[in-house]
């Protein structure tokens, strides 16, 4: 019997969640299986895995066969990895103290990795958060700029004004300067 470890769809239409199994290689997509592994929902930024991993390095290591997809998902969270060092130690090739320093260096760069992919996350979501701000800004002040000029008064009516003012002053200048001339 021929045993592969791959994922079993259940969730709703468009919202898939997958379970990591192990299962007979005959058995139906979502239908019967061996043993549950684990969780993998792709919807999360990032996709979120919850996998028992010690259950699927005893699996790899009695003959399961992963599927692409499935392969993927173990050597993203190191099982892959703890496989091929608990080979070496079966060979004789390394110890297995070895074998675990090896594998937590692995896990702790791995850490790191996500927290910077994490934090680039965040600073983007951040800088795009911003421009929005800020392009919000601008159409807002462009806005107001145009109510208030629409809403202030005309400057040429004003400037009519005055030079209305100022003719009747001339006109009224002239109109003295003849009286004085004529009581002179």
């Amino acid at each position: 019997m021929a045993v592969k470890i791959r994922l079993a769809r259940r969730g709703r239409k468009k919202k898939a969640i997958y379970d990591i199994v192990v299962a007979d290689a005959r058995a139906p997509r979502d239908g019967r299986f061996i043993e549950k592994l684990g969780i993998y929902n792709p919807g999360t930024n990032p996709a979120s895995i919850v996998l028992e991993s010690a259950k699927a390095v005893d699996w790899l290591l009695k003959g399961a066969q992963p599927t692409d997809t499935a392969r993927s998902i173990l050597q993203h969270e190191g099982v892959m990895l703890r496989k091929h060092l608990q080979v070496g130690v079966l060979k004789g090739a390394i110890t297995q103290e070895v074998a675990d320093t090896r594998f937590e260096e692995w896990k702790g760069s791995k850490t790191e990795r996500k927290a910077t992919a994490a934090d680039t996350l965040t600073q983007q979501k951040d800088a795009d958060k911003q421009a929005k701000l800020d392009a919000e800004r601008k159409v807002n002040q462009a806005r107001a700029e145009a109510i208030a000029k629409k809403n202030t008064p005309p400057a040429e009516p004003v400037a009519e004004t005055e030079e209305v003012a100022e003719g009747e002053v001339s006109d009224a200048a002239e109109t003295e300067a003849p009286a004085e001339e004529s009581a002179e």
